[in-house]
């Protein structure tokens, strides 16, 4: 929108400062889709996640100007862990990387995101417990295709409960920009699973984004997907698959994700 000459120069400040600080709808996309279980590496083992994630149909408008586009977009990065204590794990994701359109571009490329630094503290042998709990602390270093704010991080409270067969776990995430707590970005998500064996599990999961704390987004334009997981354990290989479903539409439509990992000493 033009402003017009006539409007002053403490107007056009102001309007400015308006634009910054009113919330705006982000639908950032993710290279992760996961609920954290408290579960680490043991200690002195190094650990492979390689995270795969498909949006067969998704949102066709950028997040912001220049930002790859949701749908038909592939997303994945190999997350490296090390198990340093019994409660602590040190984890990097590198290379991110996406294969999709970016802005309003009609050709598919395939381009790198940045990369996270993680700091995982949790209960140890969470396994074992009833009750357990956790905090997980990433870093990212943004490419401007993925995120509108190069520097931003994760804050991931785990709180779960083994019941034998099912299990609880709810991640109360919030993510920041650095731009002031009360814009402090609110994406729980949570899972409830049925353990059939020790090596095969069911489950729903959900992940949503709400929004600022301080004012959520409405309802339409918030983002709640649904999914359905399958994990099968083996000796040599871990596999977590699921289908999500958009649930408003501020949400991708449907997607697909893959996770694989497995310890390499």
């Amino acid at each position: 929108m033009r402003i017009r000459d006539g409007i002053g120069a403490r107007a056009r400040a102001a309007l400015v400062v308006g634009l910054i600080l009113v919330p705006k709808p982000s639908f950032a996309q993710t290279d992760e889709i996961q609920v954290y279980d408290a579960a680490i590496a043991e200690k002195g083992k190094f650990n492979l996640t390689w995270h795969n994630n498909f949006t067969p149909s998704g949102l066709t408008t950028p997040a912001f100007p220049g930002a790859l586009v949701a749908d038909k977009s592939l997303n994945g990065v190999p997350e490296w862990a090390y198990g340093v204590t019994e409660w602590f794990e040190a984890g990097l994701y590198m290379p991110l990387y996406s294969i999709g359109k970016q802005g309003t571009s009609q050709a598919s490329s395939a381009v790198l995101n940045g990369f996270k630094l993680r700091l995982l503290f949790v209960e140890p042998h969470a396994d074992d417990r009833t009750f357990f709990y956790g905090a997980n602390f990433e870093f990212s270093d943004n490419a401007r295709h993925w995120d509108a704010t190069r520097f931003t991080s994760e804050v991931r409270p785990i709180l779960g409960w083994h019941l034998h067969p099912i299990d609880i776990i709810v991640n109360p995430i919030v993510d920041t920009a650095y731009d002031g707590l009360r814009n402090l970005d609110f994406a729980p998500a949570t899972r409830v699973a049925y353990n059939w064996t020790k090596t095969w599990a069911t489950a729903l999961e959900e992940y949503d984004d709400f929004g600022p704390l301080h004012q959520f987004r409405p309802a339409g334009e918030q983002a709640h997907q649904l999914y359905g997981v399958v994990d099968h354990n083996t000796k040599f290989l871990n596999i977590e698959a699921g289908v999500g479903f958009g649930l408003t539409a501020g949400s991708d439509r449907l997607t697909l994700k893959l996770i694989l990992s497995r310890d390499l000493n």
